[in-house]
């Protein structure tokens, strides 16, 4: 199939971006190793950013977004892929300023493409996706800090987002004993569903405190949002505990002491989902597939088709969203 559908993001002549449903053939997409049939795609606040045309993201317009997508291989010029190969490429350039996952086919560079693990769909691989993908490395960096079961409770802010909800379900399919933080006290039964053992109001945490400590609290957290709320944890960190950083929705700015640091030994835990090294995916990937795969995992996931997307995208772009969004790219 020559021609195919793609979700394109144009910019009108009055400034405004809107996104259309239009036929692509396979020579208009860039150069790459790989040549894929996509199956799902996900979405993400930075294709919401896309598609809203905010140029830190995407510079050139029009433009096909979808940071994820999963599938399969239908030609290759790397002898480690072969037709029919299943596969996933999250990250890297895609979907940013190289066409994207929104698109019945992508070509990228075989370096991107991580082989879709045994115990993985493609549809659940991208109910994980990137967001997936960030929570398994943040939880892989706690671990790796010497966070266990037992060791207390572990907070997740931003808990009903795609980072914070998957972070939720894997840490309790791990046995670890979980408080969910949100603004959206109304989806506090879909966090206790998800494995959260109580759910905090984030005003909890937002409120500046001049304070340059507080009362131990966390064996460990998962942060997405930044900020004030970033420091508070850090001051309320039990000795020797850890947060894994891996976002900025409240603030990219941290007005913090060295006191919790150097009294208490606790560790701030930086993680990057989009440039690390393809094996460190893979090893993700691996551990998602199986061992830390939660138990209701399509329970966290919207399926929605091309028709709803726009929608959609204003959805995650407002801050309205609930969990995870996948795309069914097939379905027209």
């Amino acid at each position: 199939m020559s021609q195919f559908l793609a979700y394109q993001v144009s910019e009108g002549d009055d400034g405004a971006y809107s996104g259309a449903l239009i036929n692509q053939s396979v020579s208009e997409l860039p150069q790459g190793e790989v040549l894929i049939e996509v199956h799902y795609s996900s979405l993400n606040y930075k294709d919401a950013l896309s598609a809203s045309g905010n140029r830190a993201v995407t510079r050139q317009f029009p433009h096909v977004p979808g940071i994820d997508a999963a599938g399969r291989v239908i030609e290759s010029s790397d002898n480690k892929f072969a037709a029919g190969d299943k596969v996933i490429v999250t990250g890297y350039d895609l979907g940013m300023n190289t066409s994207g996952g929104f698109s019945q086919r992508i070509r990228v560079p075989s370096g991107w493409i991580s082989a879709l693990p045994d115990g993985l769909s493609l549809k659940e691989s991208m109910i994980y996706g990137t967001a997936g993908l960030t929570a398994g490395l943040c939880i892989d960096k706690l671990i790796n800090s010497g966070l266990q079961p037992g060791d207390g409770k572990v907070l997740v802010t931003g808990a009903t987002g795609g980072v914070g909800i998957i972070a939720i379900s894997i840490l309790a399919a791990l046995g670890f004993e979980i408080s969910a933080s949100t603004s959206k006290d109304e989806h506090r039964e879909k966090l206790i569903r998800a494995g959260a053992a109580d759910v905090l109001d984030r005003s909890l945490f937002s409120e500046k405190n001049s304070k340059p400590m507080g009362k131990e609290e966390w064996a460990g957290a998962v942060d997405v949002v930044g900020g004030v709320t970033l420091v508070n944890i850090l001051k309320t960190l039990r000795r020797g505990g850890s947060v894994a950083a891996c976002g900025l929705v409240e603030s990219p700015v941290l007005d913090a002491t060295v006191m919790p640091f150097i009294l208490r030994g606790i560790n701030l835990l930086g993680v990057d989902s989009v440039e690390i090294p393809l094996k460190s995916k893979l090893d993700i990937w691996n551990k998602l597939s199986v061992e830390w795969k939660p138990k209701d995992l399509e329970g966290l996931c919207t399926e929605i088709n091309f028709a709803q997307l726009s929608d959609s995208l204003d959805t995650l772009l407002n801050g309205n969203a609930v969990g995870r969004y996948i795309l069914d790219v097939a379905s027209e």
